[in-house]
């Protein structure tokens, strides 16, 4: 299997394990029909102290998003927009792109991790936006995930950000991480993580609760030293103040 193909099979496997979830009857919080406290209630909370948490990748259309998006995997959202606006004043669209020389693409992105592997992507992705949507980029799951380098995670991004049409939540390291801490859930695995969200939260909040997990993530309940003392929540925090374990990878033991 191709490194390009890869993504868009953990996302359809992803997407049928959220599937068969749902078909045995346990189905998203629609709107209008809130789940009860204490989710709710610790995510209006947290609402409340983070008031400006939005996606912090820098865009100005639906394309630009998709490629910041795709770039932004294993690298900072701050790397990512240090490396976009050049990227996008040479090759603005699907079309330009999908003309333009992987080298000079290698050379545009080359602050960023794995930077042949995403210029490659990028490259081969706005090329099938141009064949087969005319350049557009689609508004449906299914028809983003069959873009090179799209996963799940980064359609929903997409679909959440640009159109507020989520078909999922977001659950990048921050989410997994502070839902373990909070309790919300008690998987590991990003899909599974992803399935108790959306049993959880109501559908219209399916994408402010990823940015708001992010924003106090990366603000208060950081990954080695969590600011407990400081969290507006850590009264109904079942990992306050004994945390720095809670949600993490264990270390690598070097032999």
């Amino acid at each position: 299997m191709s490194a390009i193909e890869k993504p868009a099979r953990a996302a359809k496997k992803a997407a049928a394990k959220i599937a068969a979830v749902v078909e045995k009857g346990v189905r998203p919080k629609r709107s209008g029909r809130r789940p009860p406290a204490p989710v709710v209630a610790t995510l209006e909370r947290l609402k409340a102290a983070h008031p400006d948490a939005h996606c912090e990748l820098v865009h100005r259309d639906a394309f630009q998003l998709l490629i910041a998006t795709v770039l932004s995997a294993q690298s900072t959202d701050v790397g990512v927009n240090k490396a976009t606006p050049a990227l996008f004043a040479k090759w603005p669209d699907a079309r330009a792109l999908a003309a333009a020389p992987v080298e000079e693409v290698e050379r545009a992105v080359a602050t960023l991790g794995m930077f042949r592997q995403k210029a490659r992507r990028i490259v081969e992705l706005s090329r099938l936006l141009v064949e087969r949507h005319r350049g557009a980029v689609p508004d449906r799951l299914e028809d983003l995930v069959k873009l090179p380098g799209v996963g799940r995670k980064t359609a929903n991004v997409v679909l959440g950000v640009w159109w507020g049409r989520p078909e999922g939540v977001v659950v990048d390291t921050h989410v997994q991480r502070i839902t373990q801490r909070l309790g919300w859930t008690k998987h590991t695995e990003p899909e599974d993580i992803e399935v108790d969200l959306m049993k959880k939260v109501p559908k219209e909040d399916w994408d402010a609760v990823a940015h708001v997990l992010i924003f106090h993530g990366r603000r208060i309940c950081l990954a080695q030293r969590p600011n407990c003392q400081g969290c507006p929540v850590n009264d109904v925090c079942p990992s306050a103040f004994r945390a720095e374990n809670v949600g993490r990878k264990p270390s690598r033991v070097r032999t």
